[in-house]
């Protein structure tokens, strides 16, 4: 079941930041829905950055399950794993009006928290 679950959460983690920066940067940035100024390239920065660290750590994670599944068992990568959570957390409350990363995040943090429970 260990198995299943840590590739459900970081499978979910690469998911959702590829679909995030599809569609707030790039699908935003074609149809020009922004005036261009300061403030949209902080808002391209943010959720470029948002997206593209949830991509890299989440296929990092799937690697790590495919080639050394017992590392991911491991305590201190699934405490690594959660304060990545939280700070992606953190960010979304901060920094981002809409819900949608927030409810993203919180669902790899569950899935994240059951790997360590059923490990």
């Amino acid at each position: 079941m260990h198995k299943y679950i840590v590739y459900a959460a970081y499978g979910w983690l690469t998911l959702t930041g590829v679909l995030h920066f599809a569609i707030d940067v790039v699908s935003q940035y074609l149809r020009g829905k922004r005036e261009p100024g300061l403030e949209t390239t902080l808002y391209y920065g943010l959720n470029s950055a948002f997206s593209l660290g949830q991509v890299a750590y989440g296929l990092l994670g799937v690697f790590l399950a495919w080639r050394a599944r017992d590392l991911l068992s491991e305590t201190p990568l699934l405490i690594l794993s959660i304060a990545a959570a939280l700070g992606w957390l953190a960010i979304t409350f901060m920094f981002m009006e809409y819900w949608e990363p927030k409810l993203n995040v919180g669902i790899f943090l569950a899935l994240v928290v059951a790997a360590a429970v059923v490990r």
